[in-house]
């Protein structure tokens, strides 16, 4: 697992992509020059209605009207809905797995207390649950309706998000092991471990954030995660 367990993929229903666009052909979907601005507006009100109403109820002109722009505006830089809805999630799993590289790299690269070190990494990574709070109501919405989401839509976002978090994890885990601070015969597994341990300890019960937690509660949590993961992997003493 990494940013979230994603649900099997499975054909989409009939009504996965309600809304598309008019009969004339849309403009390609990187936008047209001289209107970047537009796009950007589109993009923001579509995780905005998106992560409000979830992905079937969402309609083309409930985001035109959340963007101020026209629904013929939104199809001259998207061909339809599913591709709008793709573009947004892709763009949040990439920037919140970047981040999350980031913070990994910061707690990890030089560890000086191994135990200490990956409570601060679980509860950095946790506040971007905070920071990131529109990605994860749309997160949200993909748990709630891969029914009507197309089996490629997850497998991109899946690719994008919560795999290249878990490939990092991995590396870290790796590292350590050739270090000596951990004891890890599968380091995918490892990484699974921790991050069921840690992160999604607090994602999931929290339904990513919309539920929020006491701090003191998510550092009780990311403790005692830490604690059983060592004492699983850790190296003797």
């Amino acid at each position: 697992m990494t940013e979230q367990t994603a649900p099997a993929a499975r054909p989409a229903g009939p009504d996965a992509t309600p809304d598309t666009a008019p009969d004339a052909a849309p403009a390609p979907a990187t936008g047209r020059r001289g209107m970047p601005e537009k796009r950007v507006a589109i993009a923001r009100a579509a995780r905005t209605v998106f992560g409000r109403e979830g992905f079937t109820r969402t309609s083309v002109d409930a985001i035109a009207a959340e963007a101020g722009v026209s629904k013929r505006t939104i199809y001259n830089h998207f061909a339809d809905k599913e591709q709008l809805f793709r573009s947004v999630i892709l763009e949040g799993a990439s920037t919140v797995a970047a981040t999350q590289a980031k913070i990994a790299d910061r707690h990890l690269r030089k560890i000086v207390d191994l135990r200490t070190d990956l409570v601060d990494f679980g509860l950095e990574r946790v506040d971007s649950l905070t920071t990131f709070a529109e990605h994860w109501a749309l997160v949200r919405t993909i748990e709630a309706e891969a029914l009507h989401i197309r089996p490629a839509v997850l497998e991109a976002w899946q690719e994008a998000g919560p795999r290249e978090t878990h490939r990092v994890l991995t590396h870290w885990m790796a590292e350590f092991a050739e270090r000596g601070l951990l004891v890890v015969p599968d380091p995918a597994e490892a990484a699974r471990m921790l991050n069921l341990l840690t992160f999604l300890a607090v994602a999931q019960p929290t339904f990513y954030g919309a539920l929020p937690m006491p701090a003191e509660r998510i550092a009780e949590v990311v403790e005692h995660g830490v604690a059983a993961f060592l004492a699983v992997y850790g190296a003797p003493a």
